[in-house]
């Protein structure tokens, strides 16, 4: 299996939430780049690359097995201090059109999953992702 960064690994997990309901929304699109812009975790990741590593991810996507093998990488390609950050991006990405689908929710999970984090660490970021987004 081929090894990914942890610019691209970040990104294929934004990606990969954006994608799994069948619609990548211009909101969800929009916040993938205002993360990449925006959070120091990407402060040396060249931003004209968000593009070319998102088209990546999307065409890996498109082969058979390919939600298993984007994980695969996702997983190979993050240190472990980064693994709860890329939790929080997912979420970040599933509620940046106000719904979240199902299938978000099936990706989200396997995702947990696959980066070995607890149900109690996911439980915490999920309500803190929750709390960012609550209206009066």
């Amino acid at each position: 299996m081929n090894t990914i960064g942890h610019h691209s690994a970040l990104i294929y997990v934004m990606v990969v939430i954006s994608a799994s309901d069948g619609v990548m929304s211009e909101r969800e699109l929009k916040t993938i780049g205002q993360l990449v812009k925006t959070l120091p975790v990407f402060q040396d990741f060249e931003e004209h690359r968000l593009a070319a590593v998102a088209k990546d991810c999307a065409a890996l996507l498109q082969e058979p097995e390919g939600i298993h093998a984007v994980l695969g990488l996702i997983k190979a390609g993050l240190p472990a201090h980064l693994r709860e950050t890329a939790f929080w991006l997912a979420l970040e990405v599933a509620l940046a059109d106000s719904r979240v689908m199902l299938e978000e929710i099936r990706v989200i999970e396997n995702l947990r999953r696959e980066l070995g984090l607890d149900r109690l660490t996911a439980a915490a970021i999920e309500r803190g992702a929750r709390a960012r987004y609550q209206v009066a």
